[in-house]
């Protein structure tokens, strides 16, 4: 039985304070009355998270949080105590952030970018603003031009640092940005080169040949959402180009030269036409 994560347990016996359950190594917890299903049967089985509750007994509970052990994800502040602050992270009992663990003070009604872990001290589920503390670029796991997860941490001067596949640090230049993004956004992104250092520089664009056909794509979208025509070319500014369909400039003349070739389009000097 796995704490801070989706158990498949057993139903045990039934009682009047709910349920318990057990694993295969005999270890029982109780599913309170509250998220005992209306139909079940002894030996029946349940995925249900595992934690602990108020009085530090284990607890479970059929709800998902918005965070488990191990993960990333952006949570409300709820309230902030002499021991620290509470976050909400979707389950009855909020979700510890210690003071030793906050990046910098945490405020009731504020959104943070924070870790899950299991302090081993205290055995209990405890969360972490100090993310970059759980990211290593030592080993790396990718290689250049490999699509990756990434998780938008924070902004710093030239770009936005993001957390790659859940396990290394990583940053998008300004320059590689083409749309709004915040903290806690969850996007794909692919490996455009691995600096010294194990440095990574990551795109939020499809590298090379292989960003043509989403970029025609949408393109074409564009063209269609607004009745076969789109006053660009490749003379506009790019920010022009940035606003209307988030993607440089050098994308968008890829993308409309791959149309062009496949007789899609028509380019003329007021702008480009669904043919």
């Amino acid at each position: 039985m796995e704490l801070g994560a989706i158990n498949t347990l057993e139903i045990l016996r039934e009682t009047d304070h709910g349920i318990y359950l057990i694993d295969a190594e005999d270890n029982e917890v109780l599913l309170p009355n509250r998220y005992v299903p209306t139909a079940f049967k002894i030996w029946d089985k349940i995925d249900v998270f595992v934690y602990l509750d108020n009085e530090e007994r284990l607890v479970a509970s059929t709800d998902i949080p918005y965070i488990k052990k191990g993960e990333f994800a952006l949570l409300r502040c709820n309230q902030v105590t002499d021991f620290g602050a509470f976050l909400d992270w979707g389950l009855v009992k909020e979700l510890f952030c210690p003071f030793k663990e906050q990046a910098f003070p945490l405020k009731p009604g504020g959104w943070y970018l924070v870790h899950c872990y299991l302090d081993e001290k205290t055995e209990r589920l405890v969360a972490s603003s100090k993310t970059n503390r759980f990211l290593d670029n030592k080993v790396l796991t990718v290689e250049q031009f490999e699509e990756v997860d990434l998780i938008v941490s924070h902004p710093s001067d030239i770009g936005w640092n993001v957390i790659v596949n859940k396990i290394h640090t990583g940053l998008v230049y300004k320059d590689n940005v083409f749309k709004d993004i915040s903290v806690g956004d969850q996007l794909k992104g692919v490996v455009k080169k691995i600096r010294p250092g194990n440095k990574l520089d990551i795109t939020l664009e499809k590298i090379g040949y292989r960003n043509i056909e989403p970029n025609a794509e949408r393109v074409l979208q564009e063209l269609e959402d607004n009745s076969g025509y789109i006053n660009l070319t490749d003379k506009s500014n790019p920010d022009a180009i940035k606003q209307q369909l988030q993607m440089s400039k050098k994308s968008f003349k890829k993308a409309v030269g791959s149309l062009y070739k496949n007789r899609q389009i028509e380019i003329k000097p007021d702008g480009i036409y669904l043919l």
